[in-house]
């Protein structure tokens, strides 16, 4: 009995383009999975390290340093002070605002997300030896980089 012919892969199966996106499904599913399986969301991981990075500061200031909506910024603020991670207090300089604070709690909780991605970035990277991820890292970081400066507004007015 003869084997069966060797399928020859879809066209668009070795396009980069491709493999970014099917990579980035993987990576975006076992981060999600992994931050789930400790009770928490991308987000909290984002905006505890952000306030771990830059201190103190307001709502609209963590959306941007963490590239967080503003409307998804308010219900990630309230969740985490529900639990004690982050404390909310008015503004001295201008009542209307709050000031974000990161709690010893919070803290402690960012240490554990980081324990957990770590361990979904040692899942997604596996089959690759340490060389390979940090050639990985900087070609996917000098891709990102062209792509943001092509992205980011002129700063040249219109004429």
């Amino acid at each position: 009995m003869k084997n069966p012919p060797e399928e020859t892969p879809a066209r668009w199966e070795s396009l980069p383009t491709w493999l970014l996106s099917r990579t980035a499904g993987h990576a975006h599913r076992l981060v999600g999975d992994g931050f789930s399986s400790v009770g928490a969301r991308g987000y909290h991981y984002r905006l505890l390290a952000t306030l771990e990075r830059s201190g103190p500061a307001s709502q609209a200031a963590l959306g941007r340093g963490s590239g967080i909506h503003l409307s998804d910024m308010v219900a990630t603020v309230n969740e985490l002070a529900e639990h004690g991670m982050v404390e909310r207090a008015p503004d001295p300089s201008d009542r209307r605002r709050n000031i974000i604070s990161l709690t010893s709690a919070g803290e402690r909780r960012l240490r554990r997300l980081e324990e957990r991605l770590a361990q979904c970035q040692e899942e997604l990277l596996a089959p690759l030896s340490p060389e390979e991820r940090q050639g990985l890292t900087g070609l996917l970081s000098k891709l990102l980089d062209h792509h943001d400066r092509r992205a980011a507004p002129s700063e040249e007015p219109w004429r």
